[in-house]
């Protein structure tokens, strides 16, 4: 029961994925239909952002009054809505309309879940259910791609929200499966609300909020640039590094598969350091100049490698660190950090890059990622001697 309920929850994890890269797989083309500018991206992004930190830090009462299993089949469903919405929609106003739900539907489901698993599943089934989540973020291009080659955008948003649809219903069939972890369950519900604050005043969570945020903000920035720091300082092709742009994702989702075989082994705080020493020689390996691309294209291999351990070993320490009955308040508070990163940290490279260039961009991520190993060791220290 506790392994088809963990497919479930990887399923659930698929679907959190799948609406994360559909717009700027779509947007080359939508914002055409809509008339506006291609900058105009950036609202629709800052929208879904900003729904998605306030689901985050509203994750605790919602799990505490509804459980798991009920805010998880409520945001895919509220996700589906979004994405049918997006399809409909005949002016530029109606998308920012409904990337209000396209957002809300993200952030308690990426909390809930996160803590459900850290609760009851070893560190392993975090790696592997942050795997799932890169299916859904390598998948949704796809279906964008071929829904642009045989018809139009609406059918790309269509066919993910249908997807959605059926993992919703998927969920709502297998809600009894929810009560095999019995006491730990009915524990969510109820209980002191730790809240924004009372996360706040424990020692080393706001290092961790920052050295969550560096991460995060690192990711998002590779994610973004790579294909553009490809061009700029490698001479790549524009096809050529919009292709070799997703071997980052592929990165991230191979090392999270690969990462499930010895994270019980090694526990989260070792798989923390080689998740850092990978990324900084990914990092290397995009700064020096004068390699020949192949060095470029593995350096983006191995940037993703890096990060892969990182997020869920964060994320699957936290009851350990701070405690089981705060870990739902803690998590949450993490994921609205998150998005916090990785909002505001692509942009703010792009201006810096405009004044300075794109060459600028390993050091830029190393810099997140220098200040995600501190913050993450200095929490881990604090928390040991709690």
């Amino acid at each position: 029961m506790a392994s088809l309920l963990l497919a479930i929850i990887y399923l659930a994890f698929v679907s959190l994925g799948l609406p994360d890269s559909l717009l700027g797989a779509g947007w080359p083309v939508m914002h055409g239909y809509f008339g506006v500018p291609l900058s105009y991206a950036g609202f629709v992004s800052v929208i879904i952002s900003a729904g998605t930190v306030a689901s985050s830090l509203l994750s605790e009462r919602l799990t505490k009054r509804l459980g798991t299993k009920y805010v998880t089949l409520f945001s895919v469903l509220l996700t589906a809505l979004a994405l049918v919405g997006f399809s409909l929609s005949a002016r530029f106003w109606m998308i920012c309309l409904w990337a209000v739900p396209y957002g809300l539907g993200a952030g308690s489901i990426d909390a809930a879940l996160n803590n459900y698993v850290a609760l009851h599943y070893s560190s392993r089934h975090m790696s592997w259910l942050h795997c799932f989540w890169g299916v859904g973020t390598i998948v949704s291009p796809y279906i964008m791609s071929l829904a642009l080659t045989r018809a139009v955008w609406q059918m790309g948003y269509r066919a993910v929200g249908a997807i959605q649809l059926v993992i919703a219903a998927v969920i709502a069939l297998t809600l009894p499966l929810w009560k095999v972890h019995g006491a730990g369950d009915r524990k969510e519900k109820g209980g002191r609300i730790l809240g924004l604050r009372g996360a706040l005043k424990i020692r080393g969570v706001p290092q961790l909020l920052l050295g969550f945020c560096g991460y995060c903000a690192l990711e998002s920035t590779c994610i973004l640039w790579t294909a553009s720091y490809l061009i700029a300082t490698r001479g790549v092709s524009p096809e050529r590094a919009a292709a070799f742009a997703s071997l980052f994702f592929i990165g991230i989702t191979a090392g999270r598969f690969l990462a499930g075989f010895v994270s019980n082994r090694l526990g989260d705080r070792r798989m923390i350091r080689l998740g850092t020493a990978i990324l900084f020689l990914g990092v290397l390996l995009l700064l020096v100049p004068g390699l020949p691309e192949a060095a470029a294209l593995l350096g983006c291999v191995i940037l993703g490698l890096g990060c892969a351990p990182v997020y869920p070993s964060i994320i699957h320490a936290t009851p350990a660190n701070f405690g089981a009955e705060n870990s739902q308040a803690i998590i949450g508070v993490q994921m609205a950090s998150a998005y916090v990163g990785s909002t505001f940290a692509p942009p703010l490279f792009g201006i810096l890059s405009a004044r300075l260039g794109l060459w600028l961009l390993p050091v830029y991520v190393g810099c997140f990622g220098l200040l995600m190993i501190c913050m993450a060791e200095r929490a881990f220290r604090l928390a040991r001697k709690d």
